[in-house]
């Protein structure tokens, strides 16, 4: 999904309310990173140490303008990439898959966007930034959150990770599992495949091709 920008304008506001910087996060790379790495970034940059206390309440600042932003009409595009409804609709109807997200977000950011689009119904638990600053340390904590919400046991390497950038394919690739790449973000199908993703698409509209990269047939 798109939110029109409303991360970044949301980190922008709590980073300037805090420390009177400008569009703090102006240039910096944020696709496929957790929320945690993005401020640790900006905060060097800006030479803010590490134990602010300002950095501490950042996430609570950032929730309060996320929810305001994610409202606001959008001059950059917004909303839902192709076929992602229609895949969540036939996988969450599924005995044989479990849904999770694993996504760099702190989990109420995650929520917040996921609910706007009426997408967080389809998510009974799952791995946020807030719990693994690692990327790579997500899957394994996915793995773990997967069976303590009462859904099936599993090892990482029967995981399949759906991403867009080449840090989701890593963090698949970490744990030996199978990954899916989707062009449908900043990278090309062929960055994607460049990446080391088992199968890329451009867009997930093609709901049975996906699913059989999945493993699971109609």
């Amino acid at each position: 999904m798109l939110t029109g920008g409303a991360g970044v304008r949301a980190m922008s506001r709590a980073f300037e309310d805090l420390l009177g910087v400008r569009d703090a996060f102006r240039g910096m790379p944020m696709a496929g990173r957790t929320d945690s790495w993005i401020l640790a970034d900006a905060a060097t940059a800006h030479g803010v140490p590490p134990d602010s206390p300002a950095l501490a309440r950042f996430r609570d600042v950032y929730l309060e303008h996320l929810a305001d932003e994610i409202q606001r009409p959008a001059a950059a595009r917004k909303g839902i990439m192709p076929g992602v409804r229609d895949l969540l609709d036939v996988l969450s109807g599924r005995s044989d898959v479990f849904l999770a997200l694993l996504t760099g977000n702190y989990e109420a950011a995650a929520r917040i966007k996921l609910e706007y689009f009426d997408l967080w119904r389809y998510f009974s638990c799952g791995a946020f930034g807030d719990s693994a600053p690692d990327r790579n340390g997500l899957l394994p904590r996915a793995v773990a959150t997967v069976a303590a919400c009462g859904g099936p046991s599993f090892a990482a390497t029967d995981a399949v990770v759906i991403g867009d950038t080449p840090l989701d394919i890593a963090c698949a690739a970490h744990s030996s599992a199978r990954s899916i790449g989707v062009a449908t973000g900043n990278h090309s199908v062929d960055e994607l495949r460049a990446a080391g993703a088992d199968v890329v698409f451009a867009d997930l509209s093609d709901t049975d091709a996906v699913l059989r990269a999945l493993g699971v047939e109609r």
